[in-house]
């Protein structure tokens, strides 16, 4: 009921969680669901209502006493209660020395001794937790020195917020706090540019364009070419691309890279804007400015992808050569190298093929790429009869690239070889590839048995407030040294019903975990990594559809990871991410009746018209479970026009052919970990 509060905060939700708060008035229970109450106010900014709830649950605090009275004191500051706030935070360092919230706790005691005109109490409480650097903390601090006339410092903390962390919430209040000051110290133009830069990076291109903008206006000769790239870039992201290609027109004083970076941009603006030809002459005057230059070899791939898009093989094929043998060395080059090999087997010409797959492995041994060459070269050792030598270069996949698409591709085909692999030592090209880094076994340490930290957070979790629950273990885990935090926090996001949350704090700490042997790592990292909610349903609707309930699993995971809540950019929802209309089409055909398009919420549901739906696209498909998903990613009219480029030897040449990349790596991300599923949890 807790974690349904603090997710819908509903009058229903509310309703039950007071209900049962006052049943259980007399036990520890009930004081932490009165807590839910108050902090679900305190999120929905209803701070009047958070007070009754949090004073109900001071009398049996025990070890979230901090968070009651932080929660409490912020809530009668926000309505005006400055006494109370004052009497409640007082001696908050003292009472709980050891909490996280200590550095809050200040801040909402200073903004009650501000508001009581206490201003330098208040700046010397807040100077002493500058580090590390707060908006909230620099605002406050920034408005207390203003209040004492300490101008100059005012101006530091609150340009601090605005230029340091533009994105902050307090960024605005610290512009209308500036401007009252602006003749103490004008913004100098490394300010603004910072500003307009850490715009840039949180994506908000428009806002960017406008401080860039203004920057450019008062440059001298001397920085205004490289302000007017980082304007037209910021443009053209913002999809405001007639404006960016106007910046472009002229850029003097320009050094040659810069000139290189204005072809660049202005070569992805005539690409957003479908003027293929102006595209590629605009990248043949940058191959004759800057040979060398990074800016080139970006828009070498653009230029491949566009050829690709376009069924252009031949062009294609010449522009990824150029790019790996332009720039051998870069972040590309594997990549382009291995797109070249694979068009040119697609193409026909397999000795050459066979030849280009043997330098992605010998040039490119530890890239991704490289998983690929192995199969496809075992494949062809398999057309010219040679078996063992198939043998070795699948074992050596299997061996390197444990779960990765292509690794278990080569199990199965192995299974089917006759003979055995050639002698040690007959396929010297093998050698090249290094073994993993760190895939020694993972052995997790114990928590602390007695960390107060730890005993918070399992209390906050059953209270259903994660967030606290998560930053205590952190600190906990931080303290105690050992590598148990990751498990830890994951089983506390899969007992409260995140999963997607669990899942990404396993992909940041184990990003190689498709390498190894699953064994390697501790059951709990599997579990997290690949979980298996809402298996009763998605099992039984997999099955009435004719479908492998792993491959389902795979595919939420690859579309929500679990999220019942998600939505995308393109309104599709829920677990298997349906768009409303797909949702009502289908459910018409399982006669559901009094549907609504919220139900896609549901998890049973969006499991009931999500397998029905990708069951359509398996029999349009004739049971081709590749083609299916690239059709449920991509849509089935370019599935069936990719069909149409040619012949495949199988689905996994259609994959690899596969012209846009997220589709691509989408098909093989699911039939991946599909069978990464069987393996942890055998037969479905």
């Amino acid at each position: 009921m807790a974690q349904q509060l603090i997710q819908d905060r509903s009058p229903a939700a509310y309703a039950g969680v007071e209900s049962y708060a006052r049943a259980h008035t007399k036990e520890d229970a009930g004081a932490l669901a009165w807590l839910a109450v108050g902090y679900a106010h305190v999120l929905d900014h209803d701070y009047a209502e958070a007070i009754d709830p949090l004073n109900r649950a001071k009398p049996r605090a025990g070890d979230l006493g901090d968070y009651i009275a932080y929660y409490l004191g912020t809530s009668y500051l926000q309505t005006g209660r400055q006494g109370e706030a004052l009497a409640t935070l007082a001696d908050f360092p003292t009472a709980h020395p050891d909490s996280l919230l200590v550095r809050d706790a200040h801040l909402s005691y200073a903004g009650a001794l501000l508001i009581e005109g206490r201003a330098a109490e208040a700046a010397g409480l807040l100077e002493k937790d500058r580090l590390p650097a707060r908006s909230e903390v620099e605002f406050t601090l920034g408005k207390s020195y203003a209040a004492l006339g300490q101008n100059t410092k005012a101006v530091e903390a609150l340009a601090n917020v605005y230029y340091n962390m533009p994105t902050a919430p307090e960024a605005d209040g610290a512009y209308a706090e500036l401007k009252k000051l602006q003749s103490i110290a004008p913004a100098t133009s490394a300010q603004r540019k910072t500003r307009a830069d850490l715009l840039m990076k949180a994506r908000r291109y428009n806002d960017a364009a406008d401080e860039y903008r203004d920057l450019v206006i008062h440059a001298g000769a001397e920085g205004r070419p490289a302000l007017e790239l980082a304007l037209a870039d910021a443009l053209h992201r913002g999809g405001r691309n007639r404006e960016a290609k106007a910046e472009l027109t002229t850029l003097p004083g320009a050094s040659p890279e810069q000139n290189a970076q204005r072809l660049y941009i202005l070569g992805e603006v005539a690409w957003a804007s479908d003027e293929n030809e102006t595209f590629y002459r605009t990248v043949d005057d940058l191959r004759k400015l800057a040979p060398t230059s990074s800016w080139l070899e970006a828009a070498l791939l653009s230029v491949a992808n566009l050829h690709l898009v376009h069924h252009e093989y031949d062009q294609a094929l010449d522009a990824f050569r150029e790019l790996q043998q332009r720039f051998p060395t870069g972040s590309r080059a594997s990549y382009a190298h291995w797109k070249a090999a694979w068009l040119t087997l697609r193409q026909g010409r397999n000795d050459e093929a066979k030849k280009e797959f043997e330098e992605q492995i010998a040039l490119y041994p530890s890239a991704n790429e490289t998983s690929a060459a192995l199969y496809w070269r075992a494949r062809l050792a398999e057309e010219d009869n040679q078996p063992g030598m198939a043998r070795a270069y699948y074992q050596k996949l299997s061996d390197r690239f444990r779960n990765y698409y292509y690794a278990e591709l080569g199990r199965q085909r192995l299974q089917k070889l006759p003979g055995a692999a050639d002698p040690p030592g007959q396929h010297p090209l093998l050698d090249h590839i290094p073994p993993l880094d760190n895939a020694q076994k993972v052995v997790l340490s114990e928590p602390p048995a007695d960390d107060l930290h730890l005993q918070k957070a399992e209390l906050l979790g059953n209270g259903g407030l994660v967030d606290l629950a998560v930053r205590e273990l952190q600190a906990a885990a931080t303290a105690d040294g050992g590598n148990w935090g990751p498990a830890e926090t994951s089983q506390l996001y899969i007992d409260t019903g995140h999963y997607d949350r669990a899942i990404e704090v396993m992909k940041r700490s184990v990003p190689s975990y498709f390498a190894v042997e699953i064994p390697t790592l501790p059951r709990a990292y599997w579990e997290a990594l690949f979980p298996k909610p809402y298996w009763t349903d998605l099992k039984k609707f997999s099955l009435a559809n004719g479908l492998d309930p792993y491959l389902v699993a795979s595919l939420i995971r690859q579309e929500s990871e679990f999220n019942p809540a998600a939505v995308s950019r393109a309104n599709a929802v829920g677990l298997m991410q349906l768009l409303p209309k797909t949702g009502k089409l289908v459910a018409h055909q399982e006669n559901l009746k009094r549907y609504n398009p919220s139900q896609l919420y549901t998890p049973a549901v969006n499991l009931q018209l999500g397998t029905r739906y990708f069951r359509g696209m398996v029999e349009k498909f004739g049971g081709s479970f590749e083609y299916a998903l690239a059709a449920y990613n991509a849509g089935s009219d370019r599935v069936e026009e990719w069909l149409g480029q040619g012949t495949y030897r199988d689905e996994p040449e259609f994959v690899e052919s596969i012209p846009f990349t997220e589709t691509r790596e989408y098909v093989q991300a699911i039939v991946r970990n599909a069978s990464v599923y069987k393996q942890l949890y055998g037969a479905p």
